[in-house]
């Protein structure tokens, strides 16, 4: 029978990990028990990540999770994974004007709630709400809330037809559909990576129908792809002012932020 050691030297992908969670141990309890000898079982399990791995199956798709700002979130193939780059927005969101009071809050396309989950749970006295048209990808959301958040199914504002917000957020599908980065894509829904042939479809959409659902002086704050931010500012100008614009952390474009003409 292979031996934890046996494996570790394999250099197969992400083999410390992948023996990591077959076998329920840390990386330092496997170095410790690097003799162990691994069951039919757990043999059998790990081989067949192995192979998932070597496929290209992310990881997080194997462990079930992965972790978002302070949080740790289930998911599934049916939801996107959550990214560092969208942890901007929660630190824009954090740092708007009267952040402190009773905001209410619309996460457009929430997918696995990592967005909604983060806010409301950063600011529990915020009303928070997200919508997404896969019912798979709410009952994975709902899976994650650790508070209180309304979930709803729809596209995009259709769920909230006659509501109003404070603060509408969202990391919507911006990639364009013949884009070739979706090739390191490929296991996760196309979906909520795609919008049409400049990657903006769902932005438009999001642009033009916000001002009917935010309050007054209400906030629209939009993660995109590195290249779309001044196609989008212009946008924005017709129904918006206060634009502000973000880079992540690896100083590219990633965020627009503006507040919804009077």
């Amino acid at each position: 029978m292979k031996t934890v050691q046996d494996y570790l030297k394999s250099g197969a992908i992400d083999i410390a990990p992948l023996l990591s969670l077959v076998l329920e141990k840390s990386g330092a309890e496997l170095i410790s028990n690097n003799h162990y000898q691994l069951s039919l079982d757990e043999k059998s399990r790990l081989e067949s990540f192995i192979l998932k791995r070597q496929k290209g199956m992310p990881f997080a798709y194997l462990s079930g999770n992965r972790g978002f700002y302070h949080l740790d979130f289930k998911v599934t193939p049916d939801t996107l994974i959550p990214r560092p780059e969208t942890e901007l927005l929660i630190d824009i969101a954090l740092e708007l004007p009267y952040s402190n009071q009773d905001l209410k809050v619309l996460d457009l396309g929430t997918g696995s709630g990592i967005i909604a989950i983060t806010l409301a749970d950063k600011n529990p006295h915020w009303q928070v709400s997200a919508t997404d048209y896969s019912a798979q990808a709410l009952e994975v959301a709902k899976s994650n809330a650790t508070t209180q958040i309304e979930f709803l199914q729809g596209s995009w504002f259709e769920p909230v037809a006659d509501q109003t917000f404070d603060l509408i957020i969202s990391n919507p599908p911006y990639i364009e559909e013949n884009d070739s980065y979706l090739d390191d894509l490929s296991f996760e829904p196309i979906s909520a990576l795609t919008a049409g042939k400049d990657g903006l479809d769902d932005i438009r959409i999001i642009i033009n129908q916000a001002p009917n659902h935010l309050e007054n002086n209400g906030f629209l704050l939009l993660e995109h792809g590195h290249n779309q931010q001044a196609r989008i500012v212009e946008l924005l100008t017709e129904n918006f002012t206060h634009i502000q614009t973000f880079k992540d952390y690896n100083s590219k474009d990633r965020a627009v932020l503006a507040q919804v003409k009077n």
